[in-house]
């Protein structure tokens, strides 16, 4: 499977009676129906490992160009209008600043080490605590409520994976708790956003930015209005696009299928 193709519903099971195994791209799984398939005995892998230091990579590429204001500098410079660089025109301090990390997984860490680097105080949430050891590698801070977290920081990066309790995750209420000047930056999947809220949010100057490489649907219609919005970026979920990682996602896939057929053992099988 790859981009979620072809959908894998009873319909197509019961056409392939054969089917031993499904290989998917990438780390999320929320597109698969996992009892369904463990139904018709049928195996899934997906690709955890191999993305996550790109996805960490995109995050701190959103979280860098949304706060020194890339996109709109960029479009600036090129402009056949522009006659002069006005002198106030500002972007956000990066280093020192507060990250919050909500899901702090393979991904989360990984941004935590490159936060790391820009001096940044880093908090985060999870669902289980990371060992001593490992927050003080990074200097991070637990918060075991997610609103403690929100209040504080000035960039809140989401590296969740999508599911029944993470579903529209960032609402209304929680966008209320951050702080103006903060930006959002979702690296994980569109819908641990409630967008309705979020668009309310920005129009109304409840938070400052949001940079994003997943939304729902994608692509967005062509009228929506983060769309529009100079104080939103926005890339076609692009976390793990690089030719070395997407290569070696295809390599994981195959060895996973070779596997499957042989009735071996499946690598990187989700259960």
């Amino acid at each position: 499977m790859w981009y979620h193709k072809p959908a894998i519903n009873e319909e197509l099971l019961q056409s392939l009676p054969n089917l031993k195994v499904v290989a998917s791209s990438g780390v999320g799984i929320d597109h698969l129906d996992l009892k369904l398939l463990s139904s018709y005995g049928v195996k899934v892998s997906n690709t955890p490992f191999i993305v996550s230091t790109d996805t960490a990579d995109m995050g701190m590429a959103l979280l860098l160009a949304s706060s020194r204001r890339l996109v709109e500098g960029h479009e600036m410079a090129v402009s056949p209008d522009t006659e002069y660089f006005p002198a106030d025109w500002l972007g956000v301090e990066v280093s020192g600043a507060t990250l919050g990390i909500v899901g702090m997984g393979t991904i989360g860490y990984k941004v935590a080490e490159r936060a790391k680097a820009f001096e940044m105080k880093i908090f985060y949430h999870n669902r289980n605590q990371r060992k001593k050891e490992e927050e003080s590698a990074v200097g991070a801070v637990y918060c075991k409520k997610i609103d403690d977290l929100l209040q504080q920081s000035d960039f809140v990066l989401l590296a969740v994976n999508l599911t029944p309790q993470t579903h529209k995750l960032i609402g209304k209420r929680e966008l209320e708790l951050m702080k103006p000047t903060a930006t959002l930056i979702n690296i994980s999947r569109g819908l641990i956003v409630d967008q309705d809220a979020l668009v309310e949010a920005l129009q109304n100057k409840v938070i400052k930015a949001a940079a994003l490489d997943v939304t729902y649907p994608e692509p967005l219609p062509r009228d929506h209005p983060l769309l529009k919005m100079k104080n939103v970026i926005i890339t076609p979920h692009i976390g793990s696009a690089t030719k070395k990682t997407r290569w070696v996602m295809m390599e994981e896939m195959a060895e996973s299928i070779q596997a499957g057929l042989a009735g071996l053992p499946v690598p990187r099988e989700v259960l």
